[in-house]
Formats: structure tokens, C-alpha cells, sequence
């Protein structure tokens, strides 16, 4: 962008010595970022894909909400992962219209915005997962208010740390004194950092409910497996930590000049960093029912309320889908009800034999 900035100055006049074409706020940027600005022949086919892709899942999400809601199923991270989405649609609208108008600053830095904040509602979702399997694994030490207050202090952090994030980039573009670009670098650079450890945050905390030993029996919640869940949430956590690393580790590099970025942020990579590994993470969360395996029965406030609620929530599930014909549960679908049958018939057995 910086360099059809400096072609329009340099070619502005004619006669006498050159002179810098007067700018403006919001100025252009004069360092590389990640993907660079888009082009008409190369991101709009690229991000007109991906558009498609996160309508598709905005639809599949919000459908299941819905269909959950009108039998009582109540489970509010399919709506926010229909918003994810619905700001990743925003995202990649943006940024086709951006490389329509490459000079036109304020689309940039709307794009910009956009890319950087959308993947907070996939971070927030996965901690509730994790919260949700650590309650379950050790239910007195998850339920402790000490643990509640934790996780409240971390959602109170993204909110800050967001408008900061935004509040600091879109400052950027409207300063030229050096200091204060300094101080929004280091904003951002903290953004991204304090994003990068929330995506990995899952993983030590489910990790750690499986090193640390029980106390109690797992407090099952929702159908399936109790260990899918957990590969399921990790998977979903390398994910998005693997686009969140790579985007806070390459901006602490020193920044290059526009005309000359580093091999690091070409566009293969911001595809790839951000929208692949998002869009896998919705799509595995659409084919694997995450509506189904992370539900817990509305009302849960301490130790046993999961397990308790559980049977009833899914007895009405199973008479809602007689209700429409026939459909395989999670249970037989990934064979645990036939782990569950052989368990049963050993227990009998045993209790035959003595």
C-alpha cells in the first residue's frame, strides 16, 4: 500500500524539485503486515472460498441452535459459534472490498480490526469446554470459587484486552509522532501475546485434570465418551494456539518496509494461520455434535449437578428424535453403547461368580 502511495507522490508534479504529496489522517501503513494488502486477482478468489465456507457454517450452527432450542436443548455456544462466523463473513467481505480500493485507508483498517478480533469467540468457547471437563474430572476442586473467580478473571481480561487491541490499532493509523506508534506496537504486541497463551490455556488445564489424581467418579456430562471430549478440545486448541503463535511470534520480528516484506508474511501464510485453521476448528465442531457432547443441564451449581441432570436431558433427546425416526445416538455411533453392554454383562458375571 505504500508503495502506491509513494507512485502517486511521485508522480504529482512535474516542475521543480519533488515534492511529498501532503497526507492526511488515517494514514497509510508504511511497515509489512501479514498477507500484505489484497489483490483483485489473487485474495478475492482466495477469501470469496473461504466466505463461502464460514456461510456454510454460520448456517449449520445456527440451524442446530435453533432446532435445539424449540425441544428445550439449551446451548449457547452454537450461537456464538454462528457469531464467529458471522464475523469471519464480515472479515472476508472486507477484505475483498479492500482489494478493490487498496488506497482507501479506512476499509484497511476496518479489515484489519476484523481479522484480529473474530477468533476471541473461539478462545472464549474452548475455555468453557475446558471448564466443563474439569469440573467434570475433579468436581469439589472445579466448582471451589476460587477456580470460578479464575475464569471469570480471564473473560474480564479478554473484554480489556480487546478494546485495547482495537483502540491501539485504529490509533496507528491516525498518528505520525513516533512515541505513541511505539506504545500502540506495544499494546498490540501484548494483545496478541495475552491471545496467544488464552488459545493454549485449554490444553494444560485438561492435561492437568488428567495428571492430577481423582478424588471422586468422572461427573459425566452430555453423550459420548468422555475422553472424545477431551481429544476433541484439544484438537480444536492446537488449532487455534498453532494461528495464534505464528501471528504474535512473526510481529515481534522487526518490522520491514512495505515494498519489502519478509518471506514469513506472505499470503499462503495468512490463509493458512488464520482462516484454515479456524474454519477446521468450526467444521470439527459442527461433525462431531458439540451441541451434544459439551451440554449440561441448565441450573448446574456445584459438585454432582452434571451427572444428576444428565439422564433426563437425555431421555428427552432420544424421545425428540423418535419423534422425527430413527437416528443413531452418539453412544452407537462411536460404538459406546456396546462398550457400555460388554461392561454390563461383566459386572453380571462377576457377580454370579462370587
Amino acid at each position: 500500500m505504500e508503495f502506491l502511495f509513494a507512485r502517486q507522490s511521485e508522480t504529482a508534479g512535474t516542475a521543480g524539485p519533488q515534492q511529498p504529496r501532503p497526507q492526511h489522517a488515517p494514514y497509510a501503513p508504511k511497515t509489512a503486515s501479514l498477507g500484505g494488502f489484497p489483490t483483485v486477482h489473487t485474495d478475492v478468489p482466495i477469501t470469496a472460498v473461504f466466505l463461502f465456507l464460514f456461510i456454510c457454517g454460520a448456517v449449520a450452527h445456527m440451524t442446530i441452535y435453533q432446532l435445539n432450542k424449540k425441544r428445550g436443548h439449551k446451548f449457547i455456544m452454537s450461537a456464538l459459534l454462528f457469531g464467529f462466523c458471522m464475523a469471519r463473513i464480515t472479515t472476508c467481505v472486507m477484505r475483498i472490498v479492500w482489494a478493490t480500493r487498496p488506497t482507501h485507508v479506512p476499509i484497511a483498517i476496518a479489515a484489519s480490526i476484523f481479522v484480529a478480533a473474530g477468533v476471541v469467540l473461539l478462545f472464549i468457547i474452548n475455555l468453557i469446554f475446558a471448564q466443563r471437563i474439569v469440573r467434570a474430572a475433579h468436581p469439589h476442586s472445579g466448582w471451589h470459587p476460587v477456580f470460578s473467580l479464575f475464569f471469570k478473571a480471564i473473560y474480564a481480561l479478554i473484554i480489556i484486552s480487546l478494546v485495547m487491541l482495537i483502540t491501539a490499532n485504529i490509533q496507528s493509523f491516525y498518528t505520525l509522532n513516533s512515541n505513541t506508534r511505539r506504545i500502540d506496537r506495544d499494546i498490540i504486541l501484548y494483545g496478541g501475546t495475552f491471545y496467544a497463551v488464552i488459545s493454549f490455556l485449554p490444553i494444560p488445564l485438561v492435561l492437568g485434570g488428567l495428571i492430577i489424581p481423582r478424588k471422586t467418579r468422572v461427573d459425566k456430562f452430555g453423550t459420548g465418551r468422555f475422553r472424545s471430549k477431551i481429544a476433541i478440545l484439544l484438537t480444536a486448541a492446537v488449532l487455534l494456539c498453532l494461528g495464534a503463535s505464528f501471528r504474535v511470534g512473526t510481529n515481534y520480528k522487526t518490522p520491514r518496509p512495505m515494498n519489502d516484506p519478509p518471506p514469513y508474511f506472505n499470503k499462503a501464510c495468512f490463509y493458512i494461520f488464520n482462516f484454515t485453521v479456524e474454519i477446521l476448528v468450526v467444521i470439527l465442531y459442527v461433525v462431531v455434535r458439540v451441541d451434544r457432547r459439551f451440554h449440561i443441564p441448565d441450573g448446574s451449581k456445584g459438585p454432582g449437578d452434571y451427572s444428576r441432570g444428565n439422564a433426563t436431558s437425555l431421555k428427552e433427546s432420544a424421545l425428540a428424535d423418535e419423534s422425527r425416526g430413527k437416528i443413531a445416538t452418539e453412544e452407537e455411533t462411536f460404538d459406546d453403547a456396546q462398550h457400555q453392554e460388554n461392561g454390563s454383562a461383566e459386572k453380571k458375571h462377576g457377580d454370579q461368580q462370587v
